[in-house]
């Protein structure tokens, strides 16, 4: 069946659900485009700079991520609708509170508000015939099929996850050739490698031809010596720490994936050469002691020691200086076993001989180095000392992704797994040990990541055990449901004890619903296309 407008009815306004014009719809503008935010009793704009609008959300409405319509307390209609890129039109009781913003324009009349980009502001679409654009914006989600063997709950969170999905679409933009994906359009609306990645994944299942752009455009900015910056925008590579800092090595992983559903050998032909190039860069430039393991670049902010991880604040980075990390080797290591397989697709051989080499290489230094026999886990390990740094992180769990670990090592972590003295929480797989001391209620110190036990699912079907790979997909898509119901939307992460709903989770020590990088994210770019991915598997099981 497809999509209904039913679909997409909250019976409650919650704040966080994010406003952005869609490169499915039109051009989008990273410079001067309109995005906004719900929060309670109206909109925030949030870009090209803030500004609360107010009416009445008492009571249920529709909301598509570009067009909306509320019932007042008194049964009073308010609806919305972003007539472009820049402009958002509202028709019924709405007032803005504080100084006109000079970064915007607002005009009114007849029971009509429209704000614009003070850059691009044009007050004729005040008189915009509001139902044409209504479908407009409506068309591609009403188009998408939702499977009639869906739940209620699941079939309500798929429609409400392709609205945040085509929210995060931008058009091809000075840098960018192709259409891009954001985290979240606000505040994180460049384009991020690994998050590039994921998105992907999900969009493979929507419309293959656009996850292949997504994956296209991140090499845009690909530097002749194969390095990707860990994040970019239309007008260049982000300058954040001189442009020497990259991400998880996962965009083969990708591209894999959505070959094997497009089966375009010419966009793979093409694409294969970049990949290359960059995975051997990081092969190259982050085995810096030459023993063979990677080592991920550290920071000196306490509140990111990590970037190039991706797992910003972990623990396991709290005393580190230069690690071998579990995780970036686990991720290089799939890369190239990826790599191999595309490569034999394209026929050529002796490509696919180097990259099987490089895999059996990294995994047998993993076990070798990473392994402890003792504790029956994965742990990074400092240079300095050549010890185990012992903080018990979800990254243990990811040499099964990529094949290192022995059946043997594969029980043991199986094992902690299910205990919930280590990893059993209620919702695993928690990004700390529910024992470690540096356990906390805080981003990567213990709450679930989506997209890691998305691979952690992965890495146990690998070894035969479904039953752990099923129990952690389904704990993970009813999480994911159950706070889409409730909340309708994508978080972040999420408590692995259930205790604590997402929004009263720390972000870096603080939580500040004032701060958007001192709270979890809402409608969250990779939760939303891995729940797409999840239900897929989960279907085909």
């Amino acid at each position: 069946m497809n999509l209904t407008l039913d679909l997409l009815h909250r019976d409650n306004w919650q704040r966080g659900w994010l406003l952005a014009f869609s490169a499915l719809d039109g051009t989008t503008d990273y410079e001067h485009g309109l995005v906004a935010r719900t929060v309670s009793g109206g909109v925030e704009v949030c870009l090209p700079e803030k500004c609360p609008l107010r009416f009445d959300t008492g009571g249920g409405g529709v909301f598509g991520g570009d067009f909306f319509s509320v019932s007042g307390a008194a049964g009073k209609i308010t609806r919305g609708v972003l007539v472009d890129a820049h402009h958002l039109l509202i028709e019924g009781a709405c007032a803005w509170t504080g100084e006109n913003p000079a970064g915007l324009k607002i005009a009114g009349s007849g029971g009509r508000m429209l704000i614009g980009s003070g850059q691009k502001f044009n007050a004729a679409l005040l008189g915009a015939d509001f139902d044409v654009l209504w479908r407009e914006r409506s068309r591609w989600l009403l188009s998408q099929e939702i499977p009639a063997s869906l739940s209620p709950s699941a079939a309500r969170t798929l429609a409400r996850a392709l609205t945040v999905m085509k929210s995060q679409v931008c058009s091809p933009e000075r840098k960018f050739k192709r259409r891009w994906t954001t985290p979240d359009r606000w505040p994180h609306r460049d384009a991020w490698l690994w998050d590039t990645a994921f998105h992907a994944v999900g969009w493979r299942h929507v419309d293959v031809a656009l996850a292949a752009e997504t994956l296209d455009a991140m090499f845009a900015h690909q530097r002749a010596d194969g390095f990707l910056t860990y994040r970019g925008t239309p007008l260049g590579s982000s300058d954040y720490l001189g442009e020497t800092v990259t991400q998880p090595p996962v965009l083969a992983l990708a591209a894999g994936l959505v070959f094997e559903k497009s089966g375009d050998r010419d966009w793979l032909q093409n694409i294969y050469p970049r990949l290359a190039t960059y995975v051997e860069w990081d092969l190259q430039h982050r085995d810096t002691d030459g023993d063979g393991l990677l080592k991920s670049y550290i920071e000196d902010d306490p509140n990111c020691r990590s970037s190039e991880t991706g797992m910003d604040n972990s623990p396991r980075f709290d005393r580190a200086a230069h690690p071998a990390n579990v995780d970036f080797n686990a991720y290089a290591a799939r890369e190239c076993e990826v790599l191999a397989e595309l490569a034999l697709t394209l026929g050529r051989a002796a490509d696919a001989d180097r990259w099987r080499s490089r895999h059996r290489r990294l995994c047998a230094l993993m076990r070798e180095k990473l392994w402890s026999a003792e504790h029956g886990f994965y742990f990074d390990r400092e240079l300095s000392s050549g010890r185990h740094i012992e903080t018990w992180t979800s990254t243990g769990f990811l040499p099964l992704f990529c094949g290192a670990a022995t059946g043997e090592q594969a029980c043991r972590l199986a094992a902690l797994l299910n205990d919930p003295r280590w990893f059993g929480a209620p919702l695993p797989v928690p990004s700390i040990a529910a024992n470690d001391p540096a356990y906390a209620k805080d981003m990567w110190r213990g709450p679930v990541w989506v997209n890691v036990n998305w691979m952690i699912a992965a890495g146990f079907e690998r070894y035969g055990m479904r039953e752990e790979a099923a129990r952690i997909r389904e704990a993970t898509v009813s999480e994911i449901e159950n706070y889409c119901e409730s909340h309708g939307t994508f978080f972040e992460y999420y408590d692995d004890r259930r205790e604590v709903a997402p929004p009263l989770l720390l972000r870096k020590g603080e939580l500040n619903p004032d701060n958007p990088y001192r709270q979890v994210i809402h409608d969250y770019g990779w939760t939303t296309t891995l729940y797409v991915d999840l239900l897929q598997t989960m279907r085909h099981r």
